[in-house]
């Protein structure tokens, strides 16, 4: 059958393609967008870490000031205490968030090469389909997504593990730490421990970036008839182009055989060729082809050429030479002007004669 994915074997067209990415069914690992974005949090983390540090301290610093005991807190300067806190929240969470936003559309945009498409926007009833749903579920991608969450734990466990086996020894120097100086640590250590989880999330996402380019490839394979059917889209059908390919050609006969009556000789072999030549002293440097046929279109140009009374010479080597080699319309090659200025001769002394 046609739509049996057993019978995919040809390779997707470049119409394929496009038709593909037109409907928003473009391929790309979510695993490198969440990886990058993890990642850009923590670096950005790590570059503010100074400032958000600084302004917390002013906050803080006012605060502890202002309000010395419990009972200096009105209900008005608990309003003020809860819109400083969600404005510090904003103004330390909000430039993170942003970076992270960006640096995950870039992501995927490289990845599909920035393509956006309406045909994903619109609502689809198979999308809630119960049968699609339990095909899905007991699909290789079903599987392939299992493998990786199993794989992500695995790294999240040994990654975390190995951290704690290397800063267990340090936890015990926090006890004679200040307060300041412990939170660095612990910020190290986390900040550690982000970095190893990204290189080994950004690993994971260069597996599944690849294996969601064999998945599309696979899933826009064409069946040898989807192929031809295509063809005949953007070629059109062979018997269509037969049929309009015929036509062109009688109509180019027909004007061909309207300007026989303006030649001035027929060089003929004797019915198998037949070529029309006009020359104009004024105009042209050599006779011009006005029209050549083969077979029966030589016979149709020698009956037209009776009914004007057009001269006709019978030179069979030239007049297969001239039909090979001289193109319609065009002057004849230079090396059959001394043949030709026989025949045309020739033709000359007839009109003196007569």
């Amino acid at each position: 059958m046609a739509g049996d994915s057993e019978s995919r074997t040809e390779k997707a067209s470049e119409k394929k393609r496009r038709d593909e990415r037109k409907k928003g069914n473009v391929y790309k690992s979510q695993d490198i967008v969440n990886a990058v974005s993890i990642l850009a949090i923590f670096v950005a983390l790590d570059k503010m870490m100074p400032y958000i540090y600084k302004y917390l301290s002013q906050v803080m610093y006012k605060y502890l000031v202002s309000i010395k005991t419990i009972s200096d807190i009105s209900v008005k300067s608990a309003l003020s205490i809860v819109r400083d806190c969600f404005l510090s929240l904003i103004l330390i969470a909000g430039p993170i968030i942003l970076i992270a936003l960006f640096v995950g559309v870039l992501a995927s945009g490289v990845q599909t090469k920035f393509a956006f498409s309406k045909e994903a926007l619109k609502p689809k009833l198979s999308k809630i389909s119960p049968l699609k749903g339990i095909k899905k579920m007991i699909s290789l991608r079903s599987v392939v997504e299992l493998f990786k969450s199993i794989i992500k734990a695995i790294i999240i466990g040994t990654v975390i593990f190995s951290s704690y086996k290397l800063i267990a020894s340090d936890t015990v120097k926090l006890m004679s730490m200040d307060i300041f100086n412990s939170v660095v640590f612990v910020l190290q250590a986390v900040y550690k421990l982000v970095i190893r989880l990204s290189i080994a999330f950004v690993a994971i996402a260069v597996f599944d970036y690849l294996y969601q380019w064999w998945e599309y490839e696979r899933s826009i394979k064409m069946t040898k008839q989807e192929v031809k059917e295509e063809y005949k889209q953007t070629e059109g059908d062979p018997v269509t182009r037969g049929r309009i390919k015929e036509a062109q050609r009688k109509i180019s006969q027909q004007r061909m055989m309207q300007q026989v009556p303006q030649a001035d000789v027929i060089v003929r072999n004797p019915t198998h060729f037949a070529v029309a030549l006009k020359y104009d002293i004024e105009k042209n440097a050599a006779p011009i082809v006005v029209a050549k046929g083969q077979d029966f279109v030589a016979l149709r140009i020698i009956e037209e050429a009776e009914k004007y009374n057009i001269p006709m010479m019978e030179d069979k080597p030239l007049a297969r030479a001239l039909y090979s080699e001289a193109e319609l319309g065009r002057e004849i090659p230079p090396q059959y002007y001394t043949a030709t200025a026989e025949v045309l001769a020739w033709v000359y002394s007839l009109k003196k004669e007569s």
